[in-house]
C-alpha cells in the first residue's frame, strides 16, 4: 500500500472516511475485497502468497491500513509478512492503546512499515521506523512510504484535493478521481530514497503504471454518523485499465 489518506473526525457526517492506493508488483496474487470465511468480522482484500492483508475493516467500525517504509534495510529471512499485522488489527479489534504497546514490542521482527488504524473510537498510527505510535487528533492525514504526513508532493496533493472533495460527499467520485492522478512531481521536488531516478519518477504520482509494478487497486470507505460503512474497491490491470469492482454496504455491530 503507497498511499493512505483518512479523514477523521472532521466531516459533521461522516466520522471518518479513507482512501487508498495499493500499489505491488503485478505477479503478486490477491484476492478482491470480501467478507473472510476464516473471521466472519473482517472485510478486506487478501495477500494470497502471505495470506495477510493491505488494508480492510470489521463489523465494529474499526479499520486498518499499511504502508512499507521505502529505504530502510531488509532484515534477513525468515521474516514475517507485514499484512499479518492488518489482519491482527482486524480480527482483535482490541483499544487502541492495547495495539500500540503491542505494535511497539513486535514492530522490529518485521521489515519496516507504517500503520494506521482505528477501533472506530480512536485513531493511531504506528511508525516503525521511529519504534513507536500515538494516538491521532480530529484532522486529515496523508500516509506514503515514510512517516506520516511526510510532504512528498503526491502526499500534499491528494490530501489537498481530498479536502475539497469532502464538498461533493455522499458522491465519491472526485476521490477516485484524485486517487488516479498519475501526474509525476517535477524532478526538483522527488524525495531521494535510494532508488533510481526513474523510480523516483515512476513512485511520485498517486496511481502508478507500469507493466511490472504499479497501481493494482483502489479503495474509498466511508462511514457515516449513522454507522453504516461504504466501501468500495477498483481494480486495476498492467495497463492500468478497470479490471473489476466491489461494493460493499453495512451498518457496524454497536
Amino acid at each position: 500500500m503507497c498511499l493512505i489518506l483518512v479523514v477523521w473526525r472532521v466531516h459533521p457526517q461522516y466520522p471518518w472516511i479513507l482512501a487508498a492506493n495499493r500499489d505491488e508488483y503485478h505477479h503478486r496474487p490477491a484476492a478482491t475485497a470480501r467478507w473472510w470465511a476464516d473471521d466472519p468480522q473482517v472485510l478486506a482484500g487478501r495477500d494470497l502468497l502471505a495470506g495477510g492483508t493491505w488494508l480492510g475493516v470489521n463489523r465494529s467500525g474499526g479499520f486498518a491500513a499499511l504502508t512499507n517504509y521505502r529505504g530502510a534495510p531488509l532484515r534477513p529471512p525468515p521474516t514475517p509478512s507485514r499484512g499479518e499485522l492488518v489482519a491482527g488489527l482486524l480480527g482483535r479489534r482490541a483499544p487502541i492503546a492495547e495495539e500500540l504497546h503491542a505494535l511497539e514490542r513486535i514492530g522490529p521482527h518485521y521489515n519496516a512499515f507504517n500503520l494506521l488504524f482505528s477501533d472506530g473510537e480512536q485513531l493511531g498510527v504506528h511508525e516503525s521506523e521511529r519504534r513507536a505510535g500515538r494516538v491521532l487528533e480530529p484532522g486529515i492525514y496523508g500516509l506514503s512510504n515514510h512517516l506520516l504526513d511526510t510532504p512528498w508532493p503526491k502526499l500534499r496533493k491528494a490530501k489537498s484535493r481530498l479536502a475539497a472533495a469532502l464538498e461533493d460527499l455522499p458522491r465519491t467520485q472526485r476521490i477516485l478521481d484524485l486517487l488516479r492522478d498519475e501526474e509525476p512531481a517535477a524532478d526538483e521536488e522527488l524525495p531521494r530514497t535510494g532508488v533510481s531516478l526513474e523510480w523516483e519518477r515512476l513512485l511520485s504520482s498517486a496511481f502508478i503504471r507500469s507493466a511490472e509494478y504499479g497501481t493494482r487497486c483502489s479503495t474509498v470507505i466511508t462511514m457515516n454518523r449513522s454507522g453504516t460503512i461504504d466501501f468500495d474497491e477498483w481494480t486495476w490491470n498492467r495497463e492500468g485499465a478497470p479490471a473489476g469492482h466491489v461494493a460493499w454496504h453495512f451498518t457496524v455491530d454497536r
